[in-house]
């Protein structure tokens, strides 16, 4: 896909055109081998994304919602500068996801209305940043919740068919990565919005979470899913944020939000084991970033961090989304910061985790079983 200016990105949102784009000049098996060392004969033609701002690639720009990042100084090291609507001074985790499996350089948002039918055949992000497992999560921020997420994929497999048939979007489905990363938002809500405190204690919380994250891979095996990733919840405790709001004087991570996020881990995993053998023909992995994440925390200058507990623009302490604008000054070296604003990573914060969790990324979703 080209990148367009941030101004005449999604200023009008229209379809992709399909029907002039010649179909068979994008065959799937003629993209690159991936450099990562995958099993004989194992084809990943596409990588899919629901969750979250970690992997919102751009579709916030297309709805009205204040989460957005769409504008300066957001972008700031993304192609020459440009704010796409990454929540990131540059790539974010699935940019540098479909890099490693040589699918691609960037990962684009399908709500983008330049996508061309290659962005299509090689996976595209539905996330919407401010969104979680609960609905009412979405609904306090004006977002793109799990379940329209999921109606965003019906309408995607609909224009797969058109693409490629039915034979061959079926191939793509069921041999594609299929990467849930959220929750994070819940917990923030939880915490600091009280109204589900009212509803629920923790250890339900996390039950009705872990339900719907069940029900949600269900879902997707049930529409041709095959090989579905599911990520922990991160470390919400220690984002600068949380800190700021909950760490105390000395802003140290809030531990009461981090053994939440350990909680819900700890269920998370235990559920996604178990669909495995519920749902047929059919490999899903639980991947834990939550402990690498704390280990960077904890341990910053061993992976050459300077600053963990604030975030590169303005402060560090509370500016994200709108309240990271051109207006706030912002760190001269990022590479130094793990975390971009006060809520997200940094370029080099995502590329080193990924770093650390490619490995049993692979082993889990394509290993022996």
């Amino acid at each position: 896909m080209k990148y367009l200016s941030p101004s005449l990105f999604c200023s009008k949102i229209s379809p992709p055109c399909l029907s002039t784009f010649i179909i068979f000049m994008i065959i799937i098996l003629a993209t690159p081998a991936p450099a990562l060392k995958l099993p004989t004969n194992v084809t990943v033609p596409a990588i899919i994304v629901f969750g979250d701002s970690i992997v919102d690639s751009g579709n916030n720009n297309c709805i009205k919602t204040l989460v957005k990042s769409n504008f300066p100084p957001y972008g700031r090291d993304f192609m020459g500068g440009l704010p796409t609507g990454r929540f990131s001074n540059g790539r974010i985790l699935t940019d540098f996801l479909v890099e490693e499996f040589s699918i691609k350089q960037y990962m684009p948002p399908y709500l983008d209305p330049n996508l061309g039918p290659d962005d299509l055949l090689t996976g595209v992000s539905f996330a919407s940043g401010g969104s979680g497992y609960d609905p009412l999560t979405s609904k306090i921020t004006l977002v793109i919740s799990l379940s329209q997420q999921l109606e965003h994929f019906k309408d995607y497999t609909r224009k797969l068919k058109q693409l490629v048939g039915e034979e061959k979007s079926q191939f793509i489905l069921n041999n594609s990565v299929f990467m849930v990363l959220t929750g994070n938002n819940d917990l923030f809500g939880y915490f600091d919005i009280p109204l589900r405190r009212l509803q629920y204690d923790i250890q339900s919380y996390t039950d009705f979470l872990v339900n719907l994250a069940s029900s949600f891979v269900q879902d997707l095996h049930d529409l041709g899913a095959r090989r579905i990733s599911v990520f922990s919840v991160m470390p919400v405790g220690c984002v600068p944020l949380q800190r700021t709001i909950a760490g105390g004087i000395r802003r140290e991570c809030a531990e009461s939000t981090n053994h939440a996020a350990e909680l819900l881990n700890s269920k998370l995993s235990a559920e996604v084991d178990s669909l495995t053998s519920k749902l047929p023909d059919s490999r899903v992995a639980y991947i834990d970033w939550y402990t690498p994440a704390i280990d960077v925390i904890q341990n910053p200058k061993k992976y050459g961090f300077e600053q963990v507990k604030r975030g590169c623009c303005g402060t560090g302490l509370i500016e994200f989304a709108i309240l990271c604008n051109k207006l706030v000054p912002v760190c001269r070296n990022n590479s130094e910061y793990l975390f971009w604003d006060s809520a997200h990573f940094t370029e080099r914060g995502y590329q080193t985790l990924l770093s650390l969790i490619i490995d049993k990324f692979v082993s889990r979703l394509f290993g022996s079983q």
